[in-house]
């Protein structure tokens, strides 16, 4: 016969504790009595057949079994916490929780999402920005949109774009750098980015030229860079899409002729255990759709 998951009520005790390190104050912040939160802890342990705490005197530490009993159940809780707050919120919808990386969150997705939601009022959409790639075994995503070609085992995709990048840099500063050649790019002040350390030496050697990149200002995010190359500090690889505003506004102006493709494309990613999710199936449709109406440079 299989074993009865513990009730929420035993882990939720249990979480208050290990989290206060205290059982009155887990009692207080559970409006229970510091006897109830003993009691609940002590069943939860004949049920799990294990200790949790250590108790000391008038103390009690988390025993290792309890530490890692924590740290998924934790999980678990979050989890059901956010899937009932959203069903409250949204009884006829469903929750989609993203990861998006800053300049593509920001610049493309943000500027759309409206469309998506008037398609699909019911769905609420979380969106988690961080610069490294995900990890779906350890934060709680349905899909995320990256960049790259890493490894992701145990999932499935959808191929966005390619990105074309534009050499970008101020009015001011081109005339001044008199860019003729690849070689003349070389030696003009360039601009780097943390996340893309061989951008450059990609970029030179597309178009032909095998040189040492020199070094320059680096910055974490593309926003920031564009921002430093419209203030004149040097030449940026910028993708196209982020720049549309600047190019026509005459911030930013393309200082070589044509732009390059990036070695490396935008997809969705998700766990093949989430594909068939309700709010993840209709966002996968829309942002289909919406690339295949123009996704500029991405």
């Amino acid at each position: 016969m299989a074993r009865r998951l513990p009730q929420t009520s035993l882990l939720e005790t249990f979480e208050a504790a290990a989290r206060r390190g205290s059982f009155t104050l887990a009692a207080a912040d559970l409006n229970m009595t510091q006897g109830a939160v003993s009691r609940q802890i002590r069943a939860l342990e004949q049920q799990l057949g294990t200790e949790l705490f250590v108790r000391e005197r008038q103390r009690i530490f988390l025993s290792p079994a309890g530490a890692t009993y924590l740290e998924e159940i934790s999980k678990a809780l979050s989890i059901i916490r956010m899937a009932s707050t959203a069903l409250q919120v949204n009884p006829d919808g469903g929750v989609l929780n993203l990861g998006i990386v800053p300049t593509f969150g920001t610049r493309w997705l943000a500027p759309r999402l409206p469309e998506f939601f008037k398609e699909n009022p019911g769905i609420t959409v979380n969106l988690t920005t961080k610069l490294r790639p995900f990890d779906f075994s350890s934060e709680m995503l349905d899909a995320a949109i990256h960049f790259g070609a890493d490894d992701w085992p145990g999932t499935e995709q959808l191929f966005l774009a390619e990105e074309t990048v534009v050499l970008a840099c101020s009015p001011d500063l081109l005339p001044r750098l008199n860019i003729t050649t690849v070689e003349d790019v070389a030696r003009g002040p360039l601009l780097h980015l943390a996340t893309r350390p061989h951008a450059w030496k990609r970029w030179f050697d597309m178009n032909g030229l095998n040189t040492d990149v020199a070094a320059g200002p680096t910055f974490d995010q593309f926003a920031t860079m564009a921002q430093a190359a419209a203030h004149s500090l040097g030449l940026a690889l910028l993708p196209e899409f982020l720049i549309e505003d600047e190019l026509r506004s005459g911030r930013l102006v393309a200082a070589w002729d044509g732009a390059n493709k990036s070695i490396g494309s935008y997809a969705l990613i998700w766990p093949a255990a989430r594909r068939d999710h309700p709010p993840l199936v209709r966002f996968r449709q829309w942002i289909k759709d919406a690339v295949s109406r123009g996704l500029q440079g991405a």
